[in-house]
């Protein structure tokens, strides 16, 4: 296996010697006050989340490079953020977009970031100063219209589970928290850190563990530890900042395994868990629609309720479908058109006190060239769900 470099021995170094900005933190914007409200908890925040879309095939999008040992992503185009940022087929983010986000009922955007684009290919995981400034531009942006933003590890975490020992992805997981966290250290406490995706739990059948192992579990424990520890010690306002642990695979089925463990946290009431897709397997078996979606969908909610909901820990569904095509749903469909089931699985997600978050990329559910929801059937379920939602 690959080996990081010395800088892990010292894994402020790289930040002290340049590269990312650190030290002070970068509030300094009009859009966040970088207050953090007092009796503030995870659950309170799960209720004024309500519903979250994704900037997705964005910000995570990157082209591989296998020779890229530390990176994983190739050098695109002039080499500047929206050389990547449109990559997988997005526009470049405007602000009239975000503001059409919020317009169009959403109060939260999850902006998923491959951190690894325009990354030097040195070793030091040293997060490239003019990538992250532009994160920050989108932040700002969300911020201006007084949503809550989402910040992860996506795709980049992937690829180093896939690529280094454990031993290494935790240093190099540990340096990379680091620097996005005292980057937003000033932020207030409507920025929420996710620590990864959907990478965790990997099967590292080399390495003599397989999947849902008690050793992979472990792995999966470790990452969100590691993630929780480094943004804590992080100084600002990130030692009571809201944090979401990332589920093995972010599979609820995986998630809500007794040998899943919740991090240790310095901080009361702090956390929430993540999870994807309620009705997933259904989906993917063309079964949406039908009874046994119904039925399957609230076991899915059922599992997470009494693993996570009633013991205080809020489910934070990051992504959802938005869209249903037509292939995907039963012959013999009690629910035919996919808004009418977005309205379904909206509305369960609200019973059962949920975060859902629309899996979203460019001109799909929403334009971001016209900065609008594109089916007036799909605006209309998603006003009356964050109607009920904030209610």
């Amino acid at each position: 296996m690959r080996k990081i470099s010395l800088f892990l021995l010292i894994p402020l170094m790289a930040a002290m010697l340049g590269g990312c900005a650190s030290g002070g933190g970068n509030s300094g914007s009009e859009s966040d006050n970088g207050k953090m409200r007092s009796d503030f908890n995870a659950m309170t925040c799960a209720k004024e989340m309500g519903i979250g879309i994704n900037l997705g095939n964005t910000f995570e999008a990157y082209w591989e490079d296998t020779g890229k040992a530390f990176t994983g992503a190739q050098t695109i185009g002039d080499n500047t953020p929206q050389n990547y940022e449109t990559c997988w087929g997005a526009v470049v983010t405007t602000p009239e977009c975000i503001d059409g986000m919020k317009n169009a009922g959403f109060h939260t955007v999850r902006i998923p970031v491959y951190w690894g684009n325009m990354m030097e290919n040195d070793g030091e995981f040293t997060i490239n100063a003019d990538y992250i400034a532009r994160i920050k531009e989108i932040v700002d942006q969300c911020r201006k219209n007084d949503m809550y933003v989402i910040l992860n590890i996506h795709h980049y975490d992937e690829f180093l589970i896939k690529h280094f020992d454990k031993e290494e992805v935790l240093k190099a997981s540990a340096h990379l928290w680091e620097q996005i966290a005292d980057y937003f250290k000033d932020y207030s406490d409507y920025l929420v850190f996710e620590g990864y995706n959907e990478a965790l739990g990997t099967p590292k059948t080399e390495n003599g563990w397989a999947e849902r192992s008690d050793e992979a579990y472990d792995y999966v424990n470790a990452m969100n530890q590691v993630f929780v520890d480094t943004v804590r010690k992080s100084g600002g306002n990130n030692a009571d900042r809201i944090l979401i642990a990332s589920g093995y695979w972010t599979n609820i089925d995986n998630t809500t395994n007794e040998k899943f463990k919740m991090p240790q946290d310095s901080a009361s009431d702090k956390l929430m868990v993540s999870v994807h897709y309620i009705d997933n397997a259904i989906f993917w078996t063309n079964q949406v629609g039908g009874s046994r979606w119904l039925e399957y969908s609230t076991e899915q909610c059922d599992l997470l309720k009494n693993r996570f909901t009633a013991e205080n820990i809020p489910v934070f569904v990051g992504e959802c479908t938005s869209v249903y095509p037509k292939s995907n749903f039963i012959s013999n469909a009690e629910y035919t058109e996919s808004s009418d089931c977005l309205q379904i699985i909206l509305d369960m997600a609200a019973d059962y006190g949920f975060v859902p978050v629309l899996w979203d990329v460019n001109d799909n559910f929403y334009s971001r060239t016209e900065n609008k929801i594109k089916s007036d059937a799909d605006q209309a379920v998603i006003t009356e769900a964050a109607g009920r939602i904030a209610s």
